[in-house]
Order: C-alpha cells, then sequence, then structure tokens
C-alpha cells in the first residue's frame, strides 16, 4: 500500500544485512550456518524475526536481502517459510556494511528509476520489542529521511557496554530527533562509564534509514571508490530468479569499510532517533542470550532437556541429549550433536579466543554441525570410522539432489519414509519405505522425492576417502556449479 509524508508517495524498502558468519555463539552458530538464522528465540529465526518485525509497513517495494552465496538457499528458504519473497544480493565477498548497503542503494536505483524509495537498513541479528513502537519510530525516521537527512537509530544505554560504538547527540532536530555531533568508536569501560553518566550518548544500533538519493550522493562524496565499484557491479550482475550476483572480478576491487567510517563520521546529514521504550538487543554473546530468556528463581536459564539442582545464575541449552549440572553458577552450559561448551559468564565476550584456538586447530566443528542444510533438505552424520560414515537423510517435497558421481566410495541408500526415485547410470527405478540400492563408485547417480511426505533415509558410504570435496557434479536444479572436469570433457 502507498503512505504519503507531506502529500508525496513513499516508498519503503527494508535492507537486511545477512551475510555475517560470525561465531561468537558458538557452538549454535557456525560459519556454514550462522546465529541469523538459529532459532535462539521460539520458532522464527533471528533473521525471520528481522522481516516478521516490519511486515505491517508500508512497502511497495521487496524486500532487499544482502548476504553470501553459500547462504543463498537458507535465505531463500527461511523467506519461502514466512512467505515473504525478496530479492537476495550475493555478496562476491565479505566487504563490511558500507559495500553492502551501496550494492543494495543501487540495485534499488536500477529497479525504481522513477520512484527514490527510502531505504530501511538492518541487520539480520538483533531482538526489539515493542514491534508496535518500533515500526512508530521508523515512521518518525521516515519523515526525517524525506527531509534529505541520513538517520541511524540511537539506543539509551543501561550500562557501560564495552562492545557497542557510541553516538553523541547535538541540538534539537524535531521533538524526535537530534543532529549528529559524533559517532564514537568502542569505548574502554571507564569511558563507556562516563557516557552513561553523560547522558547525551547512544549505543549504536547500526540501524539506519534514508533516501537513496541521499545515500548515494554522500557515499560518492565521502567514498568514491566503494560507490564506483559498487554501481558498475550491479551493472554487470547477473540475475537468477530471486538472487542478484554482483560481478565478482569488479567487486574485488572494492574497500572494505563500515558505513559509520565511511559515510555516517563524515556527512553532515546524520541525525540520531533515539528509540524511546524500546528494548534493543544486539545478540553478540551468551550472556545476551541468556538476558532475553525467562530465568527462574535461582537465576538459570533451562532450553531442552536440562536438571539442575544446587545451581544459580546459568544459561544452559541442550539439543540433542540430558543436560545437567550440581553446585555450580554463572556458567553458560550450551550441548550440541557434536561439541559442549563450558563458560563463565564473565568471559563470554572472550569466546572469541577459544574459537580461534579450534580454528588453529583445523577443527571442523567449528564451519559446520553435523546437521547440514542443503537446498534440497538436509543430511546428518550418525556414525563414522576408517573406510566408513553413515548419515541420516532428509529431502523435501519435490527436493532432488544434483547429478553426480564419486571417485572413491560407493554409497548403498536405505529409504525410511517415502517414495524416491534413482536415476543410477541409464537405469531409473523406483523405491519406497524398506527398500534399498547400491551405488557403486563412479557411477552416475540422482536421487529424487517423488512423494507427497518429506523423504528420509540413510546413507552408508564405504571407501578410502569420504569427503564432501568427492563430488562431481554433472547437473544441478539449484544453479550450483557443474564440476571443473565434467567443463573441460564437454569442451574437449
Amino acid at each position: 500500500m502507498d503512505l504519503k509524508i507531506n502529500g508525496e508517495r513513499v516508498l519503503l524498502i527494508p535492507v537486511i544485512l545477512a551475510g555475517g558468519s560470525g561465531t561468537r555463539l558458538w557452538p549454535l552458530s557456525r560459519v556454514a550456518y550462522p546465529k541469523q538464522f538459529v532459532e535462539l528465540f521460539g520458532k522464527n529465526t533471528l533473521f525471520q524475526q528481522t522481516l516478521l518485525r516490519i511486515s505491517g509497513l508500508p512497502e511497495l517495494g521487496r524486500p532487499i536481502v544482502v548476504c553470501q552465496e553459500a547462504y543463498r538457499f537458507l535465505v531463500a528458504e527461511q523467506c519461502r517459510l514466512i512467505d515473504i519473497q525478496p530479492h537476495i544480493i550475493l555478496e562476491p565477498d565479505l566487504k563490511n556494511t558500507a559495500p553492502a548497503i551501496s550494492l543494495a542503494a543501487q540495485f534499488a536505483k536500477k529497479t525504481f528509476k522513477e520512484i527514490d524509495p527510502i531505504l530501511l537498513c538492518l541487520s539480520a541479528d538483533h531482538v526489539i520489542s515493542p514491534q508496535h513502537d518500533f515500526q512508530k519510530m521508523i515512521v518518525h525516521g521516515m519523515a526525517c529521511a524525506r527531509r534529505g537527512h541520513m538517520v541511524v537509530f540511537g539506543v539509551t544505554p543501561t550500562y557501560p557496554e564495552t562492545g557497542y560504538g557510541y553516538i553523541q547527540r547535538g541540538e534539537v532536530l524535531n521533538e524526535h530527533a537530534f543532529k549528529v555531533t559524533a559517532f564514537k568508536e568502542k569505548p574502554n569501560l571507564e569511558t563507556a562509564a562516563e557516557y552513561c553518566r553523560e547522558g547525551s550518548y547512544y549505543w549504536n544500533s547500526g540501524m539506519f534509514l534514508f533516501q537513496t538519493s541521499c545515500f548515494w550522493k554522500n557515499i560518492q562524496q565521502y567514498a568514491p571508490d566503494i560507490a564506483s565499484v559498487t554501481e558498475l557491479s550491479i551493472a554487470m550482475s547477473q540475475e537468477e530468479s530471486d538472487f542478484i550476483r554482483p560481478d565478482p572480478q569488479v567487486f574485488v576491487n572494492c574497500p572494505t569499510s563500515s558505513i559509520d567510517c565511511a559515510v555516517m563520521e563524515h556527512t553532515e546529514d546524520a541525525v540520531v532517533l533515539p528509540l524511546k521504550d524500546i528494548r534493543w538487543e544486539d545478540v553478540g554473546s551468551w550472556d545476551a542470550v541468556a538476558a532475553q530468556q525467562h530465568q527462574d528463581e535461582t537465576h538459570n536459564t533451562q532450553v531442552g532437556d536440562v536438571v539442575l539442582q544446587e545451581t544459580r545464575n546459568c544459561y544452559v541449552h541442550a539439543t540433542h541429549r540430558l543436560v545437567t549440572a550440581l553446585g555450580v553458577e554463572d556458567l553458560v552450559i550450551v550441548e550440541t550433536s557434536d561439541a559442549v561448551l563450558v563458560l563463565n559468564k564473565k568471559n563470554s565476550q572472550d569466546l572469541k579466543t577459544l574459537v580461534q584456538t579450534l580454528r588453529e586447530r583445523k577443527r571442523i566443528e567449528i564451519d559446520v554441525h553435523q546437521r547440514v542444510e542443503r537446498p534440497w533438505g538436509t543430511y546428518e552424520s550418525i556414525d563414522s570410522g576408517p573406510r566408513f560414515q553413515v548419515k541420516r537423510i532428509s529431502v523435501k517435497v519435490g527436493g532432488k539432489l544434483s547429478s553426480q558421481m564419486h571417485h572413491h566410495r560407493s554409497e548403498h541408500w536405505v529409504i525410511v519414509k517415502g517414495s524416491a526415485r534413482i536415476t543410477r547410470d541409464s537405469e531409473v527405478f523406483f523405491l519406497t519405505e524398506n527398500e534399498s540400492a547400491y551405488i557403486p563408485i563412479g557411477a552416475i547417480h540422482r536421487l529424487e522425492n517423488v512423494g507427497k511426505i518429506p523423504l528420509e533415509m540413510i546413507e552408508v558410504q564405504s571407501g578410502s576417502y569420504l569427503g564432501e570435496d568427492d563430488i562431481v557434479r554433472f547437473e544441478d536444479v539449484y544453479g550450483r556449479e557443474v564440476s571443473e572436469e565434467v567443463l573441460l570433457e564437454e569442451n574437449a
């Protein structure tokens, strides 16, 4: 529907930044499945909550989601589940928020030639409530944006946080907003305490609102290299269904910078709009997660199958099995199928050092879960040993694995539930529950769910090498790349 401010038509386009691969919530959040796509609070993920939080606002343009290529199917599937169809811009490389927003702005310029849309730039991993009050503040911000201001939403600090940047307000602009005097980098504890006492500082929420033309004028002025590279990247982009792929050879030359450093710290158009009486949290640590959830009379938070005795002020999260604790306090305990984290709450911000140690030891648990998402469904490792691996595979209705072969392993498939169509070299046949098929080394094969319910099966792999990179892909309905050796054979 249309929204008019001062009699003029306004188009609001949400820009959701969902490209981060942070591991500050490890072991639930991992590089291949980061926190914005995890169900931490309720049935919807942080990413889905971000989209739903603004769903009542007037919106003529579809949302724009900016993310990595690796997350494209996660984004598409999670949007489908909440009945939202965005444009999805796939960043060729992570260059921080200024290039990401610039890609979205250039795409909006290209798409809406006769309208100057207002862009609402949001991170995909924030928790904000109540929704109605937040939407009212967005509408106030839209009025500021229509007057040529670049709006940043500020949060009144409730304690001296050293993990956020700060914004110093200046003179009053109107009853809702102030001009910005300065942006401050993340302070030390003493400085953060002084900011809280002084009273004119806000946490920088990392959420912005401005007209496309205003943003583009400023980024051309203060970060011309970013502007020129992103403009050309979008001009030379490839579009496939809902996916927009900026040209990677052009984008590789883009400088890396946050929107604060590139534009907001320099522009004379910046205003801060405080989020009055609105609860905001950048869920960047386990103690922040614990603060968002119900605590019992002993200040414990329990998620999953948990039993506690003589335990105080703990956050305990179980995903696969019973977790118990006795006589402890001030701990974060998180259990997954392949890892357990035990962390003192006071060290919650230091988890990155542990993650770095695991990375140096080349632990795969940093990157992937045992349960791995694919565009056709999921697979989960059940057991493994020398020369064998067992997986549980689920293929959603209509899902189709790529046509592929393996050099080093054979596979045995046992159907547990549903109906499958199997292609094995020149053979095509069907399997149902309690039936099985053998795929020898070197056989070109494909699996499809042709039934009305999810297909569940057990896969037993055996061979000299069982890595996921032993896949020669011939064809794929989801646009994943055909293997290089196949292309070489076709071009020979």
